[in-house]
């Protein structure tokens, strides 16, 4: 036994043979060397207290190192009574399990919504998975978007079974980028609330620059004179397209939202006699149909004669069989739905037919519809009504100024200022 431990006095208390005389307010010397640290804590719910301790043994153990150590039981103490008391979930299990909540709940309703959100996480549970909700940092969500800018620049490695083992390359889109950040900001965001965290380690990570999707060469979008003749190309190559392109070129409604209506059954699109169109479902991905359209707002669209007439005559033209005892305004050869892709080659051939040396979708038909409605000075909440757009920044998102609206308006402006 060492001198100075031979004119100490030991007691036992809490099954510890430790000097009578603490030390430090809740610290203890030990026989045989080391210290027995004590901290108290509060209950900020219960009121109550109650002691945490440590052992910490060995002759070469300090007063400071017992010092800190009682801190740190202090701090733990207080997260636990406040409920934040580091989880043992690994990310991947939290990030897994809200996946399934929101499909649960109905906030992932579409198919092409689950899709990206799995899709995401393909790319985020190798990274982070491992780690628990409590160890995740700032700093590691910054290395893996370091790598993910990287790829942007390079290439990002091919995920294809085919390409395993090859180091093929694949071109990785900012906009692809952001979607998987956006989720994960989404995940953390949802971490810190579940458990209570001090900080969200992905608020202040940054998006990418996304790349111009429209430019003046390539706006996606019909003028006004360039509509007739587009739309009588397609009445010549492609008929059976014609009035569901027409619907969406008059009403700006999505092709995924036009795909799925229904002319006729107990629950019809299309209300004949009142010359009325509801839209209120949409299909993403395959034959899922979502009974809710993208922004969850159902819509009734009074359609004038001429647009009446076109649907009308498009029924007429169907032929016996399955397009024809098809429920849906716009069947597939099966009496099926149509497919995302179903316009896609029918857009291709005409501006081929009629040399256009231009980039004009499907979704173009929802941006020349803006276009066309402001020409025709329809008010911007009327136009909205139609479109479904439930904001003015969408609405103008999807609007292209076209050179003659611009040179007919800075005409107005010069005529008042040379009076």
């Amino acid at each position: 036994m060492h001198s100075s431990e031979a004119a100490v006095k030991w007691v036992t208390r809490w099954r510890y043979q430790l000097a009578k005389t603490p030390t430090r307010r809740g610290i203890w010397r030990l026989k045989g060397g080391g210290y027995l640290v004590r901290a108290r804590v509060t209950d900020s719910r219960t009121g109550r207290e109650y002691q945490i301790s440590k052992t910490l043994r060995g002759p070469n153990v300090t007063l400071l190192e017992a010092l800190r150590v009682q801190m740190e039981l202090r701090s733990r103490g207080r997260e636990r009574s406040a409920g934040r008391t580091p989880s043992r979930t690994l990310w991947s299990e939290y990030a897994a399990s809200l996946f399934e909540a929101k499909v649960a709940e109905g906030k992932l309703a579409s198919a092409a919504s689950r899709e990206r959100w799995a899709n995401a996480l393909s790319r985020l549970v190798p990274a982070f998975g491992e780690l628990y909700v409590h160890d995740l940092r700032h700093a590691d969500l910054v290395a893996w978007r370091s790598q993910v800018a990287r790829w942007i620049r390079d290439g990002m490695p091919s995920s294809r079974k085919r390409d395993l083992g090859t180091n093929k390359t694949v071109r990785l889109s900012p906009v692809t980028a952001n979607g998987w950040l956006s989720i994960l900001k989404t995940i953390c965001a949802a971490m810190k609330k579940h458990f209570d965290l001090d900080r969200d380690p992905a608020e202040a990570l940054e998006y990418f620059p996304r790349l111009r999707t429209y430019t003046r060469e390539q706006p996606n979008a019909l003028t006004a004179a360039q509509v007739p003749i587009f739309l009588a190309k397609l009445a010549e190559l492609h008929p059976n397209h014609y009035a569901m392109v027409f619907l969406g070129m008059v009403t700006g409604a999505r092709p995924s939202t036009l795909r799925p209506l229904r002319r006729s059954g107990p629950e019809c699109d299309v209300l004949w006699e009142e010359g009325i169109i509801l839209l209120r479902r949409s299909n993403s991905r395959r034959a899922e149909i979502m009974d809710r359209t993208k922004t969850a707002l159902d819509q009734e669209i009074p359609l004038p004669m001429a647009a009446q007439q076109a649907l009308k005559n498009h029924v007429a033209s169907l032929p016996d069989g399955p397009m024809r005892d098809s429920m849906y305004l716009f069947p597939s050869l099966t009496g099926g739905m149509r497919t995302r892709s179903v316009l896609d080659k029918p857009f291709a051939e005409v501006l081929e037919a009629l040399n256009w040396k231009m980039r004009f979708t499907p979704r173009g038909l929802r941006r020349t519809f803006q276009d066309l409605a402001r020409q025709a000075e329809v008010h911007d909440v009327v136009t909205r009504a139609i479109s479904g757009h439930q904001t003015e920044r969408m609405q103008r998102h999807y609007s292209t100024a076209h050179r003659e609206e611009m040179r007919v308006a800075v005409g107005k402006v010069v005529s008042l200022a040379t009076g």
